[in-house]
């Protein structure tokens, strides 16, 4: 009888890598081992769905109506297909499966602004209509979506179980037809408790936290303060109440939002912000985000 092949020694390491991580986040304290605490065992499909930027739309159009999303224009399982697709002058490109990933097209855009290499386009990037060639971004989209997406090593589980696509979506454009802040609603148990506002994604970020109050936090997560400080959003109440229906359910989600002169728009949900690894300077702010989510045991 022919012997048994032994297991790959990669096998074998990731099984004992996965062990003491399960032992490191076993009694979960702050936020970030939390965030890593679900990551290794929140396996419901609602967590894919939430990862998912195709999936997540029928999700979002379930529980607060199609009026919350922005216009799809296109989604393509093959790259190649994007060349056939009639784009309008402003749009946005970006991959069904991961984060961090963006090519907005619309004249706003730098004038000395290009796409990036093909094979170092997991970025955002700002151009104008006239430099983004169609057979450019063909073979930014093949890039994006030959990537395995969140192995790294805190391994975000679920968007290797989301189909590799090309998502084509209207631009939503801010005052003057800027790139609206995003608003990262933290929402735990279902009620939001921390407000996120990232600013100037493609120039000068900012990034400051509040409370759905709208008080400032003396926290940092990198990026400087914003100055002057954010006004309070005029639909500031309507966005939490949409992040907090989105997030009805389940033990946390981040619901990043638009908040535009005439509506408010979902951009995407996401279980594992900055793929557990959120920066917090002070450090003891990594706690208190974490105070109000009880993770359980067992997720069912």
């Amino acid at each position: 009888m022919p012997k048994r092949s032994p297991r790959p020694r990669w096998h074998e390491r990731s099984r004992l890598v996965r062990m003491w991580r399960l032992a490191r986040t076993r009694r979960p304290r702050t936020f970030t081992e939390k965030v890593r605490y679900k990551m290794l065992r929140d396996h419901r499909p609602l967590v894919v769905t939430f990862a998912d930027k195709v999936a997540v739309r029928d999700h979002v159009t379930a529980a607060v109506g199609p009026d919350h999303l922005p216009a799809l224009i296109a989604v393509c399982d093959d790259p190649a297909d994007l060349a056939a697709v009639d784009l309008p002058e402003s749009y946005v490109v970006k991959p069904s499966h991961g984060s961090g990933a963006v090519v907005v097209v619309s004249p706003q855009a730098p004038a000395d602004a290009r796409l990036p290499v093909a094979h170092h386009s997991w970025v955002y990037r700002h151009v104008r209509p006239e430099h983004a060639d169609r057979d450019h971004l063909v073979a930014i989209a093949r890039h994006w979506t030959s990537q395995l997406y969140g192995q790294g090593p805190n391994r975000e589980w679920a968007y290797g179980h989301v189909p590799r696509r090309v998502v084509v979506e209207e631009l939503l454009q801010g005052p003057g037809g800027s790139v609206p802040d995003d608003l990262k609603l933290f929402v735990v148990h279902g009620r939001c408790h921390w407000v996120q506002v990232d600013s100037g994604r493609f120039g000068h970020r900012t990034q400051d936290f509040h409370r759905p109050d709208w008080e400032h936090l003396p926290l940092s997560g990198g990026p400087p303060w914003a100055d002057p400080p954010h006004p309070r959003p005029e639909h500031l109440a309507e966005a939490i109440a949409l992040a907090e229906r989105l997030g009805a359910g389940t033990d946390f989600v981040r619901v990043d939002l638009y908040v535009l002169p005439d509506r408010v728009v979902v951009g995407e949900l996401t279980n594992y912000p900055a793929g557990g690894d959120s920066p917090f300077h002070p450090e003891h702010w990594d706690a208190v985000f974490g105070e109000p989510w009880s993770v359980p045991r067992r997720y069912r």
